[in-house]
């Protein structure tokens, strides 16, 4: 897939991590009949391989679907067995290098600019800022938008919908939302409420692209 495309078009990385393996693929399900195009299972949550391998045959093959905290060479060959087309890492690493070997894009986790020329190195697509609320908000990520203009930025970390407003409007291609977006909907809880906080996302994103 292209990711760099999808990213840019959709601005909106929805992140399902759970602990129950049926109500984490219900999740997935419904954010994309919401019309959340990208969506990405976190290998830590329980049963998550299986999320995705079911996931994938429910969506189809040409819906994107990615894993994430992919760490090590083993997750991203897991991942890529499982049907997921892109990774996401919390970090720079063997889980980045196997990733791209296996000819999967990866939204690849960094927060200096040390790590940013470090993860352009190892091939990644796009660069996840996390934690984005800890490493220093949308004031940071403006500040990277200088020496790295032409870079995907990705803030992860402590993003609701008025922090995914103001990262968009200082320069970020895209956010990626777990539990504001989630909330408990992938350890049982409301579908119906997560199809509402999806359409309240999606608004937020469309918003702050216009």
């Amino acid at each position: 897939m292209d990711l760099r495309a999808a990213l840019t078009a959709h601005r909106l990385v929805a992140i399902v991590r759970g602990a129950d393996p049926e109500a984490a693929l219900r999740t997935v399900l419904t954010l994309a009949d919401a019309g959340v195009a990208l969506i990405e299972v976190s290998l830590t949550g329980q049963g998550a391989l299986s999320v995705i391998e079911r996931a994938r045959k429910a969506l189809g093959p040409d819906r994107p679907l990615g894993a994430g905290t992919v760490l090590t060479a083993h997750d991203a060959q897991a991942a890529r067995r499982a049907g997921a087309d892109f990774a996401v890492t919390p970090a720079l690493g063997a889980g980045v290098t196997a990733a791209r070997a296996l000819g999967m894009p990866v939204l690849a986790g960094v927060m200096t600019p040390t790590e940013i020329v470090a993860a352009r190195g190892q091939g990644a697509t796009a660069l996840k800022i996390f934690p984005a609320a800890q490493a220093g908000g949308p004031a940071y990520l403006k500040a990277l938008r200088g020496p790295f203009p032409d870079e995907l930025l990705v803030p992860v970390g402590g993003v609701d919908e008025a922090a995914a407003r103001a990262h968009l409007a200082a320069g970020a291609s895209a956010v990626g939302v777990g539990s504001p977006l989630i909330g408990d909907a992938a350890d049982g809880g409301s579908q119906a409420a997560l199809r509402e906080r999806a359409r309240a996302f999606l608004a937020a994103v469309r918003e702050a692209t216009a």
